[in-house]
């Protein structure tokens, strides 16, 4: 190994430790996913909440602002005190994090409605409920799931800071790293899969976004119409 360079270095350790590292990754992936449905089941009822009854929103959203406020390494050490060591705790603190974006992006989704579209579902005899899941969550969607894209982003940096606490994921492979003598390619080995999951998980969320943005669709459908009126 010490004849190698680091670029060598790092190929010849995804060789021999390739399905460590595609445990670690898969690990990392599920704790972060795991910490932020378990936000997207509080935060979005919480959201549709303080989108009904304005007076909460500034005491909720104040809330998670704090929560976000505080350090990834701080939150991690105050959560461990009470709950130990494990993937337990990290899954908590993805959990406390993502609540922001998700709750925040709920409640400017729901509100940015048209009111004239609220208006004409009443009108047709809906009730509140009829009217939240057949208009303001479906036009609301697409911006909710912007604000659980940036929750996922997140808590993929924060559940690698959680492998000091015994989480395991990527980050123990970058802890690895950082403790051996020479250990520059073993830090590559776990930051590169990271940065990856992080990008992708970006990219994957933002094309669904686009997807079911209902501005983005009628524009799709409409254009054809209009040059097929014309001709």
């Amino acid at each position: 190994m010490g004849d190698l360079n680091t670029f060598q270095q790092f190929f010849y350790y995804f060789s021999e430790n390739g399905s460590y590292v595609f445990m670690q990754f898969l690990q990392h992936f599920l704790i972060s996913i795991y910490g932020v449905l378990l936000a997207a089941l509080v935060g979005i009822p919480l959201g549709i909440l303080i989108s009904k009854y304005a007076k909460l929103s500034g005491f909720i959203i104040t809330i998670a602002n704090i929560i976000q406020t505080i350090p990834a390494l701080a939150l991690l050490a105050i959560l461990m005190l009470g709950m130990g060591l494990g993937q337990s705790t990290v899954v908590i603190a993805v959990f406390l994090y993502s609540l922001l974006p998700i709750i925040k992006n709920t409640y400017t989704g729901i509100n940015n409605i048209n009111k004239d579209l609220i208006d004409s579902g009443k009108g047709m005899g809906m009730t509140k409920a009829q009217v939240l899941y057949m208009i303001e969550l479906p036009l609301s969607l697409s911006v909710m799931i912007a604000g659980i894209r940036i929750a996922l982003v997140v808590a993929i940096g924060v559940t690698a800071i959680g492998a000091f606490i015994g989480a395991g994921g990527l980050g123990d492979i970058i802890i690895r790293g950082t403790n051996a003598t020479d250990g520059t390619a073993i830090i590559l080995a776990g930051a590169i899969p990271t940065a990856l999951m992080a990008v992708l998980a970006d990219l994957i969320l933002s094309w669904i976004e686009k997807k079911i943005d209902p501005i983005k669709r009628n524009k799709k459908f409409t254009k054809p119409t209009i040059q097929s009126l014309n001709d």
